[in-house]
């Protein structure tokens, strides 16, 4: 019988599989790490330029190489260990935060762009292959759990992360934090390295090379593979629309840092806003998961109460004016997106074959990296034009709602008659 989306059903996941445990604790500590710096270089670029382009800038970057490398991070993982790529993503990032110490004056902020680019490029092949790999290490009636549960972390430690960095640059200084983030994907490469799994993708290939995983014919495979089930290409929509809230790290720095400000201290004010973000991040699948978890097609309806909500939740926190009301608004928020981000990943794990899920799972993520970065962008842009940002938060807000009256008309469209699994893919109960 599987188990509900509770924090029981987390307890008995995390208690049950240690396989999986080390990833999740792999995955919390490691994508903390990708954003516990991210205040802290936030604030450097506004003390450093006084403008919000150059926060965008980095925001994007933080967001963009992930789309760019989606594809070869998805065929590498398709194509060798997927425990090994995890490995040596966590190895490479905890030397590339470490240069970030170097960065001091305005000339060279040239240099943090590179070190950002590289540290989320190398991001992707850790992302890619964590998603590959959750269903060679839990039975196949827990992979909503799972699934859940990782994809609640994943939205956590974006908010989280960024809002306990952002302490730790209040307290501690902007060095401390880039010690400390070095020091934590090391953490998370112990985990991986204690990791235990048969990786039944690797079944029947050749023993091959890394460079042979580089070339253009599995991403090719895998390409064609996605754009011949229509019904899986809809799937690799639900974060696309979801990119659109990317733009709340801009909202969030130029807002934390002037409206929102704790005794003078921007960096607070930015650390809480990121909290309340994860508060959300964290109850939207637990409250709801009852609901959700038992039948597909509830997770797409799911799927629209989620949009909704991220969107009412961002109009109504352009208004506020009090930080508890604001963050009570930002919990809504980012517990609807944190249901698409459950319900999507989940139905993509229920539906794809398990050979081509790196590549699966590297376009879902590509999709939403690119709509993030170019909301991101043009935050920046219009923040910097003048528009208040709390205009700037009503338009991000209403945006939203764009995907939600695309993905309606999709359930009646594509999904109107019944659940269907491609050839090889999971399934679980259909109907309620």
């Amino acid at each position: 019988m599987a188990s509900a989306v509770s924090l029981r059903g987390y307890g008995a996941l995390l208690r049950d599989s240690p396989n999986f445990r080390r990833v999740w604790i792999a995955q919390l500590i490691s994508g903390s790490g990708d954003w516990f710096y991210s205040v802290a270089i936030y604030s450097l670029l506004l003390e450093l330029t006084g403008r919000a382009e150059p926060v965008a800038w980095a925001a994007i970057l933080q967001i963009l190489p992930m789309m760019l490398l989606g594809p070869t991070a998805g065929s590498v993982n398709d194509r060798v260990s997927r425990r090994k790529v995890m490995l040596a993503s966590d190895l490479v990032r905890a030397g590339l935060v470490l240069c970030m110490l170097l960065i001091e004056r305005e000339d060279q902020i040239w240099i943090l762009y590179v070190l950002l680019t590289l540290e989320i490029g190398t991001a992707a092949f850790f992302e890619a292959g964590r998603n590959a790999i959750v269903p060679s290490l839990v039975r196949r009636d827990l992979l909503p759990v799972a699934n859940a549960l990782g994809s609640t972390t994943w939205s956590l430690t974006v908010t989280m992360g960024a809002a306990l960095g952002g302490l730790a640059v209040a307290f501690f200084g902007r060095d401390f934090v880039f010690v400390a983030n070095s020091a934590s994907f090391l953490a998370s490469a112990w985990f991986v390295f204690h990791l235990r799994v048969f990786e039944r993708h690797l079944a029947g290939l050749r023993k091959q090379s890394w460079l042979d995983a580089l070339s253009l014919r599995p991403i090719v495979e895998g390409f064609v593979y996605m754009v011949r089930d229509w019904r899986l290409l809809t799937l690799l929509t639900l974060k696309f629309g979801l990119g659109i809230m990317g733009a709340r790290v801009v909202l969030t720095t130029i807002l934390g840092s002037r409206d929102f400000s704790i005794d003078g201290s921007a960096a607070l004010g930015m650390a809480m806003l990121f909290a309340f973000q994860g508060t959300g991040s964290i109850l939207g699948p637990l409250l709801m998961g009852q609901r959700f978890s038992g039948s597909q097609n509830t997770m797409r309806w799911t799927v629209l109460l989620g949009y909704v909500a991220g969107g009412c939740g961002y109009m109504l926190f352009s208004q506020a004016v009090a930080l508890p009301l604001a963050g009570l608004c930002l919990v809504l928020a980012h517990g609807g997106a944190a249901l698409v981000w459950v319900c999507s990943t989940t139905l993509l794990h229920l539906n794809a074959e398990n050979k081509y899920l790196g590549r699966v799972f590297a376009a879902d993520m590509g999709l939403f990296m690119a709509t993030a970065s170019v909301s991101t962008y043009v935050m920046g842009r219009i923040l910097d034009a003048g528009v208040p940002a709390r205009s700037g938060a009503l338009g991000l807000g209403i945006a939203m709602l764009g995907p939600a009256m695309v993905w309606a008309i999709s359930l009646r469209r594509s999904w109107g008659s019944g659940d269907r699994a491609v050839p090889g893919g999971l399934r679980i109960a259909q109907g309620r």
